[in-house]
């Protein structure tokens, strides 16, 4: 894991945030992206440069954020990008060559019912970048126990347990896998091949309405410090990601989340 993207909003928590993505690099010896997206649309004719405007103001604002952190020995990076959010950040990502992305909850939202809110959500829902969502206000501490949950341990794609293989072994991390049993279970979605089983400690079957429910019901039996989970077209963040603010009645959690990209 050489190199982390850190998308920045004008949340309270953004310091905290920051700060805990350098953390976790300098364990990795990555670098760390920090990176403000804005968009302007203006009346034709206007006169005043309103990007360049707000391509300054949004400099300094990440300057300034960077110079209240502790930077250690990790190389931080600060850019502004002009665009759609998800074609910019995904050009960036492409662009640095980039192994994950770290979120927080709510970039810009302050209702308090919100976990996820519409820029984190969108970013969870329509890219296809590991994404790490670090609670608010939560330092750094090692995974020492990560709980994977998935409803089928069917894998097409290559090197996508590749984030939390490396999480792994860099913190000697215990993987245990959750498999939820739903109404759209297949007997072929519990069959774990040997890359997967090569990581984990323990195996749980469970059976319920949703991941999310599996998750809440094993969860202090397990007592992670990481959840892993998989985004996919019909899976655990399916309906939850289509208006792509996610309530806290529908999912949270206190502990980072590890979202890998789709198995399939």
């Amino acid at each position: 894991m050489k190199n982390i993207l850190v998308p920045v909003g004008s949340s309270k928590n953004a310091v905290s945030h920051l700060q805990y993505a350098i953390d976790f690099a300098e364990i990795f010896g990555a670098k760390v992206f920090v990176v403000q997206v804005y968009n302007v649309f203006t009346k034709a004719g206007t006169m005043i440069k309103v990007d360049q405007i707000i391509e300054r103001e949004s400099l300094g604002f990440l300057n300034g954020l960077v110079a209240q952190v502790d930077k250690k020995n990790v190389d931080v990076f600060v850019k502004t990008l002009k665009g759609d959010l998800i074609d910019t950040l995904e050009l960036a990502c492409k662009a640095a060559d980039v192994d994950l992305v770290l979120i927080e909850p709510k970039t810009t939202s302050i209702r308090e019912e919100v976990y996820l809110g519409r820029t984190s959500g969108k970013i969870i829902k329509q890219m296809d970048v590991p994404t790490l969502i670090v609670p608010e206000g939560y330092k750094f501490s090692v995974p020492s126990n990560i709980l994977m949950a998935i409803k089928s341990a069917i894998i097409r794609k290559d090197n996508v347990l590749k984030p939390l293989k490396e999480i792994q072994d860099k913190f000697s991390s215990i993987v245990d896998l959750l498999l939820v049993k739903t109404k759209y279970h297949k007997e072929v979605d519990f069959i774990v091949n040997d890359d997967l089983k090569s990581i984990i400690n323990k195996t749980t079957k469970t059976e319920n309405a949703t991941t999310f429910q599996g998750v809440l019901e094993h969860f202090q039996s397990h007592n992670p410090s990481m959840l892993c989970v998989v985004r996919r077209k019909r899976g655990f963040f399916a309906k939850k990601w289509e208006k792509n603010t996610i309530l806290k009645k529908d999912f949270h959690s206190s502990i980072p989340v590890l979202v890998l990209s789709g198995l399939k």
